[in-house]
């Protein structure tokens, strides 16, 4: 049996609004954007779901538990697992939801209380690629798990995993002084001229430091396997609109508009 962290009640007490962008079916996953104060809508395209990112702006990705269980969330930003900073295994660390509860992660694990925010950058800036491991920038996944059944206990807060106590701080640079990156306009150091001509992709900075409260908590899973796993590709709205993720509506009402009641009785036809 592994041992989980949970979040402090403080934290996620409250049940999040859920629109019907979010996607998922055992547990609820909404990428929300902070500096906007909305959730980001979420386009189904190919089967895929996709959100676009606003260069600068800090994002959270706020899950919720609908199912009478205890679920485990193993949660991944651009290929990286958001607790230990390790390449993302489902096997890793996760945060455990008691029944019907919600909570905000906001930023790569720290501490048992500190969290380096998430922000939407051009992907040189992401903590992926100055971490060595730009390839799987633009995606966040959660896989999740049923808890073993065991006897009943009181329900505990959100909670995270075993793995996570020694390696619950990652190792990487702190973000530069300079602050979040604009939107790349292909001008970044070590670019090539094929670049470019084409917007770089989107990715996940290492931001500021704040409060996130966890604490540990025991989680036996019931499979080796998530029971689900929810994928959200991410990257600004120019890229989205480019690849025909986001299309832009076509007028086709004729001119004048029709007119639901143009008379009072039906007439004969010519």
């Amino acid at each position: 049996m592994k041992r989980m962290l949970f979040v402090a009640a403080a934290l996620a007490g409250g049940l999040l609004s859920l629109p019907a962008a979010a996607a998922g079916r055992l547990a609820t996953v909404e990428i929300y954007d902070r500096a906007q104060n909305r959730t980001l809508p979420v386009y189904l395209h190919q089967g895929r779901h996709y959100v676009a990112g606003n260069p600068g702006n800090e994002y959270e990705i706020r899950l919720r538990n609908r199912q009478p269980g205890d679920l485990l969330a193993v949660v991944s930003v651009d290929g990286v697992d958001v607790i230990t900073g390790e390449t993302a295994d489902w096997q890793q660390s996760g945060y455990v939801l008691g029944s019907r509860q919600s909570f905000g992660i906001r930023g790569w694990r720290k501490s048992l209380d500190r969290v380096a925010a998430f922000y939407f950058t051009a992907l040189p800036d992401s903590y992926a690629a100055r971490t060595g491991r730009p390839d799987n920038v633009g995606v966040i996944g959660v896989a999740l798990f049923r808890r073993k059944p065991e006897p009943a206990v009181l329900q505990a807060p959100p909670r995270l995993s075993r793995d996570a106590e020694s390696a619950a701080a990652p190792a990487a640079a702190e973000r530069s002084a300079a602050g979040p990156a604009a939107e790349d306009s292909g001008s970044a150091a070590g670019m090539g001229a094929g670049a470019a001509q084409k917007p770089a992709r989107l990715g996940t900075g290492h931001g500021r430091n704040e409060t996130s409260v966890v604490t540990y908590t025991e989680f036996e899973r019931a499979s080796t396997a998530p029971a689900e796993l929810i994928t959200i590709y991410y990257d600004s709205h120019r890229n989205l609109a480019a690849q025909g993720v986001i299309r832009t509506p076509v007028a086709t009402r004729p001119d004048p508009w029709p007119v639901p009641f143009p008379g009072r009785f039906a007439p004969d036809p010519r």
